[in-house]
């Protein structure tokens, strides 16, 4: 459904992204795992046509994104890291002035708003003002302002940024059931977890580099499905070995004195060992 192919992003001093090239396709949540600065935000901006590639091109259905074609921008929703709510106006009227912009008739205005904030669970607070929503809430909200244009594609760039793990979550069950109702989704994030919960395939950017991309129990096997950590006294730090099969784990641990523990590799050990990076915020 989405092709991108040999993308290339370049600013004076750096290059944002490297001739990047991957596919997702339809009815996947697709994720860009990352720490700031590896060229996510930069992917988001090219995909909303808010920025040109310097060269390479992303393709929805064999239609190149670019600033001239509606056709393709229409089946695209993007909710940015930023709000962009209207303060004093209510949730509906953010809604509805959203609805108007993508000429949606206005006999059918009112059955897609309430609609969407049924879908989100939101109809009590369809008159209350922005400026007195959780930012949780606002989050939520920026995501069904999105999909009121019913987008066959939802782009969200770190959509939980700043958020309590409660508010985060309450996002990620609204994500996951707008997925299940047929949403093609790609989220960008830097919280490991977020991308472990969510996605069915994640890509592991780096410094403008794709450097990894497949399934997570897939990055995971790369690295070995159990991982030993032990403390290294003279090195004053934690050395951790990986190993696909358990027993030679164990047999690995005995050899060792002092503190030493196996555990379940995760999504962070493989991005770590693929990238050399850990993902910081």
């Amino acid at each position: 459904m989405i092709r991108v192919d040999r993308l290339v992003k370049k600013y004076e001093n750096f290059t944002a992204l490297n001739s990047i090239s991957f596919s997702i396709g339809r009815g996947s949540f697709f994720g860009l795992l990352g720490p700031n600065g590896a060229g996510k935000t930069t992917f988001v901006r090219i995909l909303s046509s808010l920025t040109m590639p310097t060269s390479g091109e992303i393709s929805i259905e064999g239609r190149k994104i670019n600033r001239n074609n509606s056709e393709t921008k229409r089946r695209i929703g993007i909710v940015s890291q930023h709000i962009t709510l209207e303060r004093e106006l209510s949730v509906y009227k953010n809604l509805e002035l959203q609805a108007r912009l993508f000429g949606i008739d206005k006999k059918e205005r009112h059955e897609k708003i309430m609609g969407e904030l049924e879908f989100a669970d939101l109809v009590d607070k369809k008159e209350e003002q922005i400026k007195n929503l959780s930012g949780g809430m606002k989050r939520k909200l920026m995501i069904v302002k999105a999909m009121i244009h019913k987008p066959s594609v939802l782009v969200m760039d770190e959509p939980t940024v700043g958020l309590d793990v409660a508010s985060r979550r309450k996002i990620w069950d609204y994500l996951k059931k707008l997925h299940m109702a047929g949403t093609t989704i790609i989220l960008t994030t830097h919280y490991i977890e977020e991308a472990e919960h969510l996605c069915d395939r994640v890509a592991l950017l780096n410094r403008g580099n794709v450097v990894a991309l497949d399934t997570v129990p897939a990055l995971i096997q790369k690295v070995g499905l159990f991982a030993l950590d032990r403390f290294d006294e003279e090195e004053d730090k934690t050395i951790t070995y990986f190993f696909n099969d358990r027993d030679l784990a164990v047999e690995e641990a005995k050899k060792h004195t002092g503190d030493v523990k196996i555990r379940n590799t995760n999504l962070e050990d493989a991005f770590v060992q693929l990238t050399s990076e850990r993902v910081v915020g």
